[in-house]
């Protein structure tokens, strides 16, 4: 196989870079370090060092303009859904006025890749005054343009709210306390000796940009920009990189919460545009999974990292030395590829391709429909099946149970059925029956004009077959589809197999009051608090037992599960449930917030976050913002936001209200969230808020009351905490791990 000092090698020889420094980290340690050829050819050589000193160029955007506005953020100080205008008066012209710092941060925002680069104009404040002046040259949110002035007006942010400049900013709050120690903005010139210089300025023989920016724009601003003008080294980035794969953790300080680091790497971008971006970061990355993100650097500069494996790769080149010119993109392509290569025929971590020690903590979960696979389907062979899904029925590496199913020799797999959202998992309202394309098998809809499976649908099967992945929650309909399904095939002597899945938000919570007998219905199965802690296989056991529905039950359990297990820590690709649950942590807050939605109330549905939002028109957010504040819920702080939905209630109407920002889930108990904000909304706005409404999800006649009396909410979770004993011993009989 070819080695990485060939690749950096070859590239050197071919003329694209002059040299490079390549560091590559897996589980924690650096497990690769080397520097290739020279780091200056004029106006003398330098030979290239582990230690140069490269400008890192558009790798300023994450590595301190997004994670300083993301600690802006979690600090309650900057709120991603507000306009600019709010923290920027002046720019609110031209029509600019409805630009977020979300659509800033995935570059969405419609503006101009970059400012005038004719010569005659400098200093930072003819730069800000240039930006209040642009003007967007697409619709906002409709048009991914990856723009400098996005960052440059981040970074004002960062000055104006912080009240320092975004260098003094950055080496207070990320360089120094990481130990970031040759990471700065305009680098002293006792450096100069460790500096890659990149070109003559202006491409004319003359001055050597050496230590100072490269981006023409940054330099004009004064070295100081948010798109442009850091230096760093491979080391100190591969700091940086590690403290954002242990969750934003550093050197014994938390820089950002593993919950800020999260939402950074998640799809935040508008739905259905493409690319998908994170908040700052490329999540459409080449390394190794699909977790995967990173950001590339003009000068030839690079940063990559793959959650799932723990493993970054940190490629850094002076590509545009001497003469503006060379290329460090199939260096880079070449080396992704060599390490995802490596990484796939080794079956290992990288630390053990690179090393003699070392072994990988970050083995995926096997779900139920894995264990099948791995028993090549024995359970179900000869047997003529139905299969229960969606999109979220994907094994480990992405494939799809219908196709595995469909494949599977001695199998015949002859009808799926899908539940709420329909088999594609993005509709809304009622879903019609039709044909899978790839399979040419019937779809037959249980969320259209029937909620059970009918004669017809069952007729002819030996066996029906369910895998959804479930979100953890009692009112989530997923589980009564499953329900409904296991009474039809009792009453026919179906055998009925679940593939078990992970419980996303953890298997060891049980919060919430418990649903009253008589108001059981499609989101109300069986009385469950709303936290129910169990996997679908533990709920189907349940179900059967307690009901006593008689199925013909088989679980497929999964395989290295542990119910303390977030999603995000069992090495499966995240796939959005439901159109509205787009990242764990939406999914977190869900079952605290969709407690109030039967009610006038949006919860943030056609909007890019749901469940992080609340409000109404007739809400004031910051009333809202610091009641709930003041209430000191656990790992919770709240930010008064205005948003629009574009679908769903209040539809094109501007609502008031908050923005949810999740900081420890381990200590958020999500359903005295929900009654916290119900207990709130009717306390402040007993006229508008229809409490009566939320008792179809809330389920509980007694907490409705509660509310009614201003009794105190944490005495209401109080009073939950008997039932919810009872309820544990009852789960304890149907726990599979």
């Amino acid at each position: 196989m070819t080695s990485i000092s060939e690749l950096a090698n070859k590239a050197i020889q071919a003329g694209n870079i002059p040299g490079a420094v390549i560091l590559i980290g897996n589980q924690g340690k650096v497990v690769y370090r080397q520097a290739f050829g020279l780091g200056s050819r004029e106006p003398k050589k330098m030979l290239m060092a582990t230690d140069t000193i490269f400008d890192i160029a558009s790798l300023t955007k994450v590595i301190a303009t997004s994670t300083a506005v993301m600690q802006l953020v979690e600090k309650g100080k900057l709120n991603l859904e507000d306009p600019v205008g709010k923290y920027w008066p002046e720019f609110r012209t031209n029509g600019k006025e409805e630009i977020t710092v979300r659509d800033l941060l995935t570059h969405y925002s419609g503006l101009r890749a970059a400012l005038d680069s004719q010569p005659g104009w400098s200093s930072y404040g003819t730069a800000l005054r240039m930006i209040e002046e642009e003007k967007a040259v697409r619709p906002l949110r409709t048009h991914f343009i990856y723009s400098d002035i996005n960052f440059i007006i981040l970074g004002e942010l960062v000055s104006r709210i912080s009240g320092v400049p975004l260098d003094s900013y950055c080496t207070e709050h990320i360089f120094k306390p990481l130990g970031m120690k040759d990471t700065a903005f305009k680098p002293s010139s006792n450096l100069r000796s460790r500096i890659a210089p990149t070109q003559y300025l202006q491409g004319a023989r003359g001055k050597m940009l050496w230590g100072e920016v490269h981006d023409p724009t940054a330099y004009r601003m004064g070295g100081v920009a948010g798109h442009a003008g850091l230096f760093s080294t491979a080391d100190d980035l591969a700091i940086f990189a590690q403290m954002l794969l242990d969750g934003g953790s550093g050197k014994n300080l938390q820089i950002l919460s593993p919950l800020m680091v999260e939402k950074m790497i998640v799809p935040q971008s508008p739905p259905d545009k493409i690319p998908l971006r994170g908040l700052g970061w490329n999540i459409d990355s080449p390394l190794a999974s699909d977790r995967s993100f990173g950001h590339k650097g003009y000068t030839g500069t690079g940063i990559w990292m793959d959650p799932a494996s723990n493993t970054y790769l940190i490629i850094l080149t002076n590509r545009v030395h001497p003469n503006g010119k060379g290329n460090a993109e199939p260096l880079r392509t070449k080396v992704l590829s060599l390490i995802n290569e490596t990484m796939a025929m080794t079956h290992r971590p990288l630390l053990s391709s690179y090393s003699e020690s070392g072994k990988s903590n970050s083995e995926k979960v096997q779900t139920g429909i894995d264990i099948l696979v791995e028993e090549k389907f024995s359970p179900l062979a000869g047997l003529r099946i139905g299969l229960i899904t969606n999109h979220s029925g994907i094994d480990s590496m992405g494939r799809r149970t219908v196709d595995l199913l469909h494949q599977a020799p001695g199998v015949k797999l002859v009808s799926i059925l899908s539940p709420e959202h329909g088999f594609s998992g993005n509709a809304e309202g009622k879903v019609p029956s039709m044909k899978e394309p790839f399979t040419g098998l019937p779809i037959y809809s249980l969320y259209g004009d029937v909620l059970r499976p009918t004669q017809k649908m069952l007729i002819g099967l030996d066996a029906l077959v369910f895998d959804i992945q479930d979100a953890g929650a009692r009112f989530y309909t997923y589980i009564t589809t499953m329900g409904y399904a296991m009474e039809g095939c009792a009453k026919k002597g179906i055998p009925f197999y679940v593939l078990d899945r992970p419980n996303p938000i953890n298997a060891s919570f049980v919060q919430g009051s418990l649903l009253d007998s008589n108001l059981r219905s499609f989101t109300g199965y069986f009385p469950l608090p709303i936290r129910h802690g169990m996997t679908v296989g533990e709920l189907a056991n349940m179900f059967n037992g307690e009901k006593k529905i008689g199925a013909k039950l088989h679980v497929v359990k999964m395989r290295g599960y542990e119910r303390t297990h977030w999603y995000d820590e069992t090495g499966l690709l995240w796939v959005s449930p439901s159109p509205n649950l787009r990242t764990l942590i939406e999914a977190i807050l869900y079952p605290g917030v969709a407690l109030v939605e039967g009610s006038n109330v949006s919860v943030g549905r056609g909007t890019m976050t749901p469940f992080e939002l609340l409000g109404a028109p007739w809400m004031n957010g910051e009333e809202l913002a610091s009641y709930l504040n003041h209430r000191k819920i656990q790992g919770l702080r709240f930010m008064p936001a205005e948003f629009t939905p574009n679908s769903s209630r209040f539809k094109d109407q501007l609502c008031y209200g908050v923005q949810i920002v999740l900081l420890d889930r381990q200590v958020l108990d999500s359903p005295a969230l929900g009654i916290e904000i119900a207990s709130a909304l009717y306390r402040l706005y007993p006229r508008s808020f229809q409490l009566d409404k939320t008792l179809g999800l809330i389920g509980s006649r007694e907490v409705l009351e509660a509310i009614k009396d201003a009794q105190d909410p944490a005495s209401i979770v109080q009073k939950w905490q008997g039932p919810l004993e009872q309820f544990c011993r009852l789960r304890s009989k149907y726990l599979l791990y």
